[in-house]
């Protein structure tokens, strides 16, 4: 496929996704001149296709260029798929052996980077149809699976499986019997710290009903 032809098959479906997806969203000149999730998304396939021909220096410069202007970076060698949407944007980091699936959304703050410790492929691989919310963070090289929601401010830090919702520091997955939850709800997600702690507190209290009942025999 002509390069061209490819670019802007790709900008038409990043301006649909955009306005499917954003509720705010009043139009596509909107969309078009304001949004700093899709002018970071442009400049990293401009990015990224001078980067996949060895010109790393101008593809590294627009990256750049777009972390001062938006306020996203996202590194020219990820490999990122259709219809990517960011909203808000701002804080959102992306590192080099980053991989993104398709149809996947991500809020403000978010981080898909590495631990420090790894080496070759130090950056998670996100699978399609991902939201992960304001403020996560995925580091990593693992999989985030299909269908799959990070709540905000999660800290992922191994495997998500296909349709759960990883919440918390450090991060659990809860399954919905397979389901996902609703892709705009970020904040009715089970708490499994809360449901833990929940659980203790019962055991104590259940323990001590004991002991109170022996006492009096």
């Amino acid at each position: 496929m002509n390069p061209v032809f490819k670019m802007l098959q790709y900008l038409k479906e990043d301006i649909k996704c955009v306005k499917e997806r954003d509720p705010a969203a009043r139009g596509t000149l909107e969309v078009l001149f304001l949004y700093p999730g899709l002018h970071a998304i442009w400049y990293y396939r401009v990015a990224h296709y001078f980067h996949n021909r060895h010109c790393f220096f101008i593809a590294r410069a627009l990256s750049q260029h777009a972390a001062k202007t938006t306020g996203i970076e996202i590194h020219p060698a990820a490999q990122i798929g259709h219809r990517f949407f960011i909203d808000h944007g701002h804080g959102v980091v992306i590192g080099e052996t980053t991989e993104i699936g398709d149809d996947v959304t991500i809020y403000q703050g978010v981080t898909l980077g590495g631990t420090g410790k790894d080496k070759g492929k130090r950056h998670p691989t996100i699978g399609n149809n991902v939201i992960i919310g304001a403020g996560a963070k995925v580091l990593g090289p693992f999989k985030v699976g299909d269908n799959s929601n990070v709540a905000s401010g999660a800290v992922v830090l191994e495997e998500i499986p296909d349709n759960c919702t990883a919440v918390g520091v450090p991060a659990q997955v809860v399954r919905r019997d397979g389901v996902r939850v609703d892709n705009l709800d970020q904040i009715n997600v089970p708490d499994p710290v809360r449901i833990e702690l929940d659980r203790l507190a019962q055991e104590i209290d259940d323990l001590r009903k004991s002991i109170n009942e022996g006492e009096k025999k």
